[in-house]
Protein backbone atom coordinates (compact mmCIF):
# COMPACT_ATOMS: atom_id res chain seq x y z
CA UNK A 1 0.00 0.00 0.00
CA UNK A 2 1.06 3.58 -0.51
CA UNK A 3 3.07 5.30 2.21
CA UNK A 4 4.46 8.56 0.90
CA UNK A 5 5.45 9.75 -2.58
CA UNK A 6 8.97 9.93 -3.91
CA UNK A 7 10.36 13.45 -4.18
CA UNK A 8 10.35 13.74 -7.95
CA UNK A 9 9.75 17.05 -9.67
CA UNK A 10 7.48 17.34 -12.71
CA UNK A 11 10.43 18.76 -14.62
CA UNK A 12 12.57 15.65 -14.14
CA UNK A 13 9.67 13.42 -15.17
CA UNK A 14 9.07 15.59 -18.22
CA UNK A 15 12.70 15.32 -19.26
CA UNK A 16 12.65 11.54 -19.03
CA UNK A 17 9.45 11.08 -20.97
CA UNK A 18 10.13 8.93 -23.99
CA UNK A 19 6.68 8.52 -25.51
CA UNK A 20 6.49 9.33 -29.19
CA UNK A 21 2.98 10.76 -29.00
CA UNK A 22 1.26 13.34 -26.83
CA UNK A 23 4.65 14.70 -25.85
CA UNK A 24 3.43 17.98 -24.37
CA UNK A 25 0.98 18.88 -21.64
CA UNK A 26 -2.45 19.69 -22.92
CA UNK A 27 -2.14 17.61 -26.12
CA UNK A 28 -4.62 14.96 -24.98
CA UNK A 29 -4.74 11.95 -22.72
CA UNK A 30 -1.68 9.69 -22.72
CA UNK A 31 -2.33 6.30 -24.38
CA UNK A 32 -0.10 4.40 -21.93
CA UNK A 33 2.39 4.79 -19.12
CA UNK A 34 6.09 3.94 -19.20
CA UNK A 35 7.38 2.16 -16.08
CA UNK A 36 10.87 3.45 -15.39
CA UNK A 37 11.79 0.69 -12.94
CA UNK A 38 15.50 0.12 -12.50
CA UNK A 39 16.58 0.57 -16.12
CA UNK A 40 19.45 2.83 -15.05
CA UNK A 41 21.26 -0.09 -13.37
CA UNK A 42 22.27 -1.62 -16.70
CA UNK A 43 23.77 -5.13 -16.47
CA UNK A 44 23.12 -5.27 -12.71
CA UNK A 45 19.44 -5.72 -13.53
CA UNK A 46 20.04 -9.41 -14.26
CA UNK A 47 21.17 -9.99 -10.68
CA UNK A 48 17.95 -8.46 -9.42
CA UNK A 49 16.02 -10.48 -12.02
CA UNK A 50 17.42 -13.78 -10.70
CA UNK A 51 16.87 -12.80 -7.05
CA UNK A 52 13.32 -11.61 -7.70
CA UNK A 53 12.46 -14.68 -9.78
CA UNK A 54 13.71 -17.07 -7.10
CA UNK A 55 11.86 -15.10 -4.43
CA UNK A 56 8.63 -15.21 -6.48
CA UNK A 57 8.94 -18.98 -6.98
CA UNK A 58 9.38 -19.44 -3.22
CA UNK A 59 6.40 -17.15 -2.51
CA UNK A 60 4.15 -19.14 -4.86
CA UNK A 61 5.45 -22.52 -3.73
CA UNK A 62 5.45 -21.82 0.01
CA UNK A 63 2.04 -20.17 0.16
CA UNK A 64 0.49 -22.75 -2.20
CA UNK A 65 1.77 -25.50 0.10
CA UNK A 66 0.18 -23.86 3.13
CA UNK A 67 -3.16 -23.47 1.33
CA UNK A 68 -3.06 -27.08 0.12
CA UNK A 69 -2.26 -28.68 3.48
CA UNK A 70 -4.79 -26.56 5.38
CA UNK A 71 -7.50 -27.60 2.91
CA UNK A 72 -6.62 -31.30 2.75
CA UNK A 73 -5.37 -32.17 6.25
CA UNK A 74 -8.28 -32.69 8.69
CA UNK A 75 -5.91 -32.08 11.60
CA UNK A 76 -5.55 -28.45 10.49
CA UNK A 77 -9.21 -27.52 10.84
CA UNK A 78 -8.85 -24.84 13.51
CA UNK A 79 -9.73 -21.18 12.77
CA UNK A 80 -6.05 -20.20 12.95
CA UNK A 81 -5.26 -22.29 9.85
CA UNK A 82 -8.33 -20.98 8.04
CA UNK A 83 -7.08 -17.43 8.56
CA UNK A 84 -3.53 -18.48 7.61
CA UNK A 85 -4.69 -20.00 4.32
CA UNK A 86 -6.54 -16.76 3.49
CA UNK A 87 -3.40 -14.75 4.28
CA UNK A 88 -1.35 -17.04 2.01
CA UNK A 89 -3.84 -16.55 -0.82
CA UNK A 90 -3.70 -12.76 -0.43
CA UNK A 91 0.11 -12.83 -0.35
CA UNK A 92 0.22 -14.80 -3.61
CA UNK A 93 -2.16 -12.48 -5.48
CA UNK A 94 -0.55 -9.39 -3.92
CA UNK A 95 2.89 -10.25 -5.30
CA UNK A 96 1.44 -11.42 -8.63
CA UNK A 97 0.06 -7.94 -9.28
CA UNK A 98 3.60 -6.53 -9.53
CA UNK A 99 6.37 -9.14 -9.78
CA UNK A 100 5.61 -10.63 -13.24
CA UNK A 101 5.55 -7.14 -14.76
CA UNK A 102 8.79 -6.25 -12.97
CA UNK A 103 10.45 -9.43 -14.23
CA UNK A 104 9.45 -8.63 -17.80
CA UNK A 105 10.82 -5.11 -17.40
CA UNK A 106 14.30 -6.53 -16.72
CA UNK A 107 14.22 -8.21 -20.14
CA UNK A 108 13.08 -5.22 -22.22
CA UNK A 109 14.40 -1.75 -22.88
CA UNK A 110 11.07 0.03 -22.33
CA UNK A 111 8.21 -1.30 -20.21
CA UNK A 112 4.78 0.09 -20.98
CA UNK A 113 1.39 -0.51 -19.41
CA UNK A 114 -2.01 0.64 -20.60
CA UNK A 115 -3.80 3.30 -18.58
CA UNK A 116 -6.60 0.91 -17.45
CA UNK A 117 -3.99 -1.77 -16.68
CA UNK A 118 -2.00 0.73 -14.62
CA UNK A 119 -4.98 1.66 -12.47
CA UNK A 120 -6.02 -1.97 -12.06
CA UNK A 121 -2.52 -2.83 -10.87
CA UNK A 122 -2.57 0.16 -8.52
CA UNK A 123 -5.96 -0.79 -7.07
CA UNK A 124 -5.17 -4.44 -6.42
CA UNK A 125 -1.73 -3.69 -4.99
CA UNK A 126 -3.11 -1.25 -2.42
CA UNK A 127 -6.31 -3.22 -1.80
CA UNK A 128 -4.50 -6.52 -1.16
CA UNK A 129 -1.88 -4.81 1.01
CA UNK A 130 -4.59 -3.49 3.31
CA UNK A 131 -6.43 -6.83 3.20
CA UNK A 132 -3.31 -8.64 4.40
CA UNK A 133 -3.08 -6.29 7.39
CA UNK A 134 -6.77 -6.83 8.06
CA UNK A 135 -6.21 -10.59 8.18
CA UNK A 136 -3.21 -10.12 10.48
CA UNK A 137 -5.54 -8.13 12.75
CA UNK A 138 -8.09 -10.96 12.70
CA UNK A 139 -5.36 -13.45 13.57
CA UNK A 140 -4.33 -11.25 16.52
CA UNK A 141 -7.95 -11.30 17.74
CA UNK A 142 -8.02 -15.07 17.28
CA UNK A 143 -4.90 -15.44 19.43
CA UNK A 144 -6.40 -13.11 22.03
CA UNK A 145 -9.52 -15.25 22.38
CA UNK A 146 -7.51 -18.50 22.39
CA UNK A 147 -5.19 -17.31 25.18
CA UNK A 148 -7.40 -15.00 27.27
CA UNK A 149 -10.72 -16.87 26.91
CA UNK A 150 -9.81 -20.47 26.03
CA UNK A 151 -13.03 -21.96 27.41
CA UNK A 152 -15.15 -19.76 25.16
CA UNK A 153 -12.93 -20.08 22.07
CA UNK A 154 -15.06 -22.59 20.14
CA UNK A 155 -18.27 -20.71 20.91
CA UNK A 156 -16.80 -17.31 19.93
CA UNK A 157 -14.75 -18.19 16.83
CA UNK A 158 -17.42 -20.17 15.00
CA UNK A 159 -17.35 -20.87 11.28
CA UNK A 160 -19.86 -18.10 10.67
CA UNK A 161 -17.73 -15.64 12.65
CA UNK A 162 -14.64 -16.66 10.68
CA UNK A 163 -16.37 -15.91 7.38
CA UNK A 164 -17.72 -12.60 8.69
CA UNK A 165 -14.24 -11.55 9.87
CA UNK A 166 -12.65 -12.40 6.51
CA UNK A 167 -15.41 -10.55 4.66
CA UNK A 168 -14.82 -7.63 7.00
CA UNK A 169 -11.10 -7.56 6.12
CA UNK A 170 -11.90 -7.39 2.41
CA UNK A 171 -14.60 -4.76 2.95
CA UNK A 172 -12.31 -2.65 5.12
CA UNK A 173 -9.60 -2.68 2.45
CA UNK A 174 -12.16 -1.65 -0.17
CA UNK A 175 -13.22 1.25 2.04
CA UNK A 176 -9.59 2.36 2.43
CA UNK A 177 -8.84 2.10 -1.29
CA UNK A 178 -11.89 2.98 -3.33
CA UNK A 179 -12.23 6.74 -2.76
CA UNK A 180 -8.57 7.53 -3.47
CA UNK A 181 -8.71 5.30 -6.57
CA UNK A 182 -11.83 7.00 -7.94
CA UNK A 183 -10.21 10.41 -7.45
CA UNK A 184 -7.06 9.24 -9.24
CA UNK A 185 -9.12 7.91 -12.18
CA UNK A 186 -10.91 11.23 -12.57
CA UNK A 187 -7.65 13.17 -12.98
CA UNK A 188 -6.48 14.10 -16.51
CA UNK A 189 -3.14 12.60 -17.62
CA UNK A 190 -1.79 14.40 -20.67
CA UNK A 191 1.96 13.93 -20.24
CA UNK A 192 4.62 13.22 -19.16
CA UNK A 193 3.83 9.53 -18.85
CA UNK A 194 6.93 8.03 -17.16
CA UNK A 195 6.09 6.41 -13.81
CA UNK A 196 9.23 6.67 -11.70
CA UNK A 197 8.67 3.46 -9.84
CA UNK A 198 8.82 -0.31 -10.40
CA UNK A 199 5.01 -0.50 -10.77
CA UNK A 200 2.03 1.86 -10.93
CA UNK A 201 2.52 3.29 -7.48
CA UNK A 202 -0.34 5.71 -6.75
CA UNK A 203 1.88 8.55 -5.54
CA UNK A 204 4.16 8.27 -8.58
CA UNK A 205 1.21 8.20 -11.00
CA UNK A 206 -0.50 11.09 -9.22
CA UNK A 207 2.54 13.29 -9.90
CA UNK A 208 1.79 12.90 -13.64
CA UNK A 209 -1.70 14.39 -13.43
CA UNK A 210 -2.32 17.62 -15.36
CA UNK A 211 -4.37 19.18 -12.56
CA UNK A 212 -4.12 20.11 -8.90
CA UNK A 213 -3.75 16.95 -6.76
CA UNK A 214 -3.58 18.49 -3.29
CA UNK A 215 -6.96 17.02 -2.29
CA UNK A 216 -5.97 13.66 -3.81
CA UNK A 217 -2.75 13.70 -1.79
CA UNK A 218 -4.65 14.35 1.43
CA UNK A 219 -7.27 11.64 0.78
CA UNK A 220 -4.63 9.11 -0.24
CA UNK A 221 -2.48 9.81 2.82
CA UNK A 222 -5.52 9.70 5.12
CA UNK A 223 -6.61 6.36 3.63
CA UNK A 224 -3.11 4.92 4.06
CA UNK A 225 -2.96 6.08 7.67
CA UNK A 226 -6.38 4.59 8.41
CA UNK A 227 -5.30 1.28 6.88
CA UNK A 228 -1.99 1.18 8.73
CA UNK A 229 -2.77 2.78 12.07
CA UNK A 230 -6.18 1.22 12.74
CA UNK A 231 -4.92 -2.31 12.12
CA UNK A 232 -1.69 -1.59 13.99
CA UNK A 233 -3.54 -0.24 17.02
CA UNK A 234 -5.92 -3.22 17.11
CA UNK A 235 -3.03 -5.69 16.86
CA UNK A 236 -1.10 -3.85 19.57
CA UNK A 237 -4.18 -3.80 21.81
CA UNK A 238 -4.65 -7.55 21.35
CA UNK A 239 -1.07 -8.25 22.35
CA UNK A 240 -1.22 -5.91 25.33
CA UNK A 241 -4.24 -7.84 26.60
CA UNK A 242 -2.47 -11.13 25.84
CA UNK A 243 0.58 -9.90 27.76
CA UNK A 244 -1.57 -8.98 30.77
CA UNK A 245 -3.20 -12.40 30.70
CA UNK A 246 0.16 -14.18 30.37
CA UNK A 247 1.53 -12.31 33.39
CA UNK A 248 -1.03 -14.13 35.54
CA UNK A 249 -0.07 -17.58 34.23
CA UNK A 250 2.48 -20.07 35.44
CA UNK A 251 5.76 -20.51 33.61
CA UNK A 252 4.64 -23.58 31.64
CA UNK A 253 1.37 -21.94 30.55
CA UNK A 254 3.22 -18.75 29.69
CA UNK A 255 5.66 -20.58 27.41
CA UNK A 256 2.81 -22.44 25.71
CA UNK A 257 0.91 -19.19 25.15
CA UNK A 258 4.02 -17.53 23.74
CA UNK A 259 4.60 -20.40 21.30
CA UNK A 260 0.97 -20.08 20.21
CA UNK A 261 1.40 -16.49 19.01
CA UNK A 262 5.16 -16.40 18.25
CA UNK A 263 4.83 -16.89 14.48
CA UNK A 264 2.10 -14.28 14.11
CA UNK A 265 3.96 -11.79 16.28
CA UNK A 266 7.11 -12.29 14.19
CA UNK A 267 5.22 -11.69 10.93
CA UNK A 268 3.52 -8.57 12.31
CA UNK A 269 6.84 -7.18 13.56
CA UNK A 270 8.52 -7.70 10.18
CA UNK A 271 5.54 -6.27 8.25
CA UNK A 272 5.23 -3.04 10.21
CA UNK A 273 8.98 -2.60 10.67
CA UNK A 274 9.56 -2.85 6.91
CA UNK A 275 6.73 -0.37 6.29
CA UNK A 276 8.36 2.05 8.74
CA UNK A 277 11.71 1.58 6.99
CA UNK A 278 10.13 2.46 3.62
CA UNK A 279 8.55 5.55 5.18
CA UNK A 280 11.96 6.65 6.49
CA UNK A 281 13.69 5.97 3.17
CA UNK A 282 11.19 8.23 1.39
CA UNK A 283 12.09 11.08 3.73
CA UNK A 284 15.89 10.75 3.39
CA UNK A 285 16.82 13.35 0.83
CA UNK A 286 20.22 12.01 -0.24
CA UNK A 287 18.97 8.58 -1.38
CA UNK A 288 18.71 8.04 -5.12
CA UNK A 289 15.42 7.06 -6.73
CA UNK A 290 16.92 3.65 -7.59
CA UNK A 291 17.65 2.93 -3.92
CA UNK A 292 14.14 3.96 -2.94
CA UNK A 293 12.65 1.71 -5.62
CA UNK A 294 14.76 -1.23 -4.39
CA UNK A 295 13.60 -0.57 -0.82
CA UNK A 296 9.97 -0.44 -1.99
CA UNK A 297 10.36 -3.70 -3.92
CA UNK A 298 11.95 -5.39 -0.90
CA UNK A 299 9.07 -4.15 1.27
CA UNK A 300 6.47 -5.53 -1.16
CA UNK A 301 8.17 -8.93 -1.40
CA UNK A 302 9.60 -9.47 2.08
CA UNK A 303 6.51 -10.38 4.12
CA UNK A 304 4.89 -12.69 1.50
CA UNK A 305 8.30 -14.37 1.15
CA UNK A 306 8.84 -14.86 4.88
CA UNK A 307 5.27 -15.75 5.91
CA UNK A 308 5.33 -19.44 4.88
CA UNK A 309 8.90 -19.85 6.18
CA UNK A 310 8.12 -18.36 9.59
CA UNK A 311 4.87 -20.28 10.07
CA UNK A 312 6.50 -23.54 8.95
CA UNK A 313 9.45 -23.11 11.32
CA UNK A 314 7.40 -21.91 14.28
CA UNK A 315 4.42 -24.26 14.00
CA UNK A 316 4.96 -27.97 14.66
CA UNK A 317 1.46 -28.97 13.48
CA UNK A 318 2.05 -27.27 10.14
CA UNK A 319 5.50 -28.85 9.76
CA UNK A 320 4.10 -32.28 10.51
CA UNK A 321 1.27 -31.76 8.03
CA UNK A 322 3.70 -30.73 5.29
CA UNK A 323 5.84 -33.80 6.05
CA UNK A 324 2.79 -36.09 5.84
CA UNK A 325 1.78 -34.49 2.54
CA UNK A 326 5.26 -34.93 1.06
CA UNK A 327 5.31 -38.55 2.25
CA UNK A 328 1.98 -39.22 0.51
CA UNK A 329 3.30 -37.67 -2.71
CA UNK A 330 6.48 -39.77 -2.54
CA UNK A 331 4.47 -42.94 -1.92
CA UNK A 332 2.17 -42.12 -4.84
CA UNK A 333 5.18 -41.44 -7.10
CA UNK A 334 6.83 -44.74 -6.13
CA UNK A 335 3.58 -46.64 -6.73
CA UNK A 336 3.17 -45.02 -10.14
CA UNK A 337 6.76 -45.89 -11.07
CA UNK A 338 6.24 -49.54 -10.06
CA UNK A 339 3.02 -49.74 -12.09
CA UNK A 340 4.80 -48.36 -15.16
CA UNK A 341 7.64 -50.89 -14.73
CA UNK A 342 5.12 -53.77 -14.47
CA UNK A 343 3.29 -52.63 -17.60
CA UNK A 344 6.61 -52.27 -19.45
Amino acid sequence: MELLPFHVSPESSRDSWRSSSNSTRGSGAVPFFVIQGLSSLGDKQMILFVVLLLGYIIILGGNSTIIFVTLTDPKLNSPMYFFLSNLSFVDMVYTTTTIPKMLSSFLSDVTTISVPGCFLQMFFFIHLGVTARGILTIMAFDRYVAICNPLRYTSVITRRVQLVLIAGAWSFSTFCTLLAMIMALRQPYCGPNVVRHAWCDSASVRQLACADTSVDNFVSLASALVGLLSTGVLILTSYVLIGVSMSRMGVAQRLKAFRTCAAHLTVVTISYSSASFVYISYRVGNLSSEVRIIVAVAYAVLTPFLDPIIYSLRNKELRDSISRTLTRFRSAAVSTTKDIDIVS
